[in-house]
């Protein structure tokens, strides 16, 4: 009898020890940053995946506090870049982001009206966006 109320007490012992850790999902992308100003002056989109190239934008005084070092080797980053424009605010955005077994597809929306880098003055402006991707598969831009 007595060893069957200890092998109990054991048994009720480890359960109430047990780990039950919530473990958060995180989102598939997160928007870090939307800037008005400050892109380069022309239009590209730019998929960082490599450490090296990740911790170039540690060095940005806002994204340097919205990314962790598990995100070097966890994510991957999207650079929206709008080209030069007299627009005031940043048009280019994300649409949708699907995960495919194999890859991610991020469908950018761009709706900003460019001008030619040979008109620029100083009202324009150089928009851009940068998007966290919370994986590591290639990225493909749609």
């Amino acid at each position: 009898m007595s060893k069957r109320i200890i092998s109990i007490l054991v048994i009720a012992l480890l359960y109430s020890c047990s780990s039950t850790k919530n473990i958060e999902k995180k989102p598939l992308y997160e928007v870090l940053l939307v800037n008005n100003d400050g892109g380069a002056n022309i239009k590209f989109y730019e998929v960082l995946t490599e450490p090296k190239e990740i911790k170039m934008l540690l060095g940005d005084e806002t994204l340097g506090k919205k990314i962790d070092s598990n995100d070097i080797t966890n994510s991957s980053f999207v650079i929206l870049n709008s080209g030069p424009t007299i627009e005031n605010y940043n048009k280019v955005s994300i649409e949708k982001v699907i995960e495919t077994p194999t890859q991610i597809e991020v469908y950018v929306m761009d709706n900003q009206k460019n001008i030619e880098a040979v008109q620029t003055d100083d009202d324009t402006l150089y928009p851009y966006t940068v998007v966290k991707i919370n994986s590591k598969k290639p990225i493909i831009i749609k």
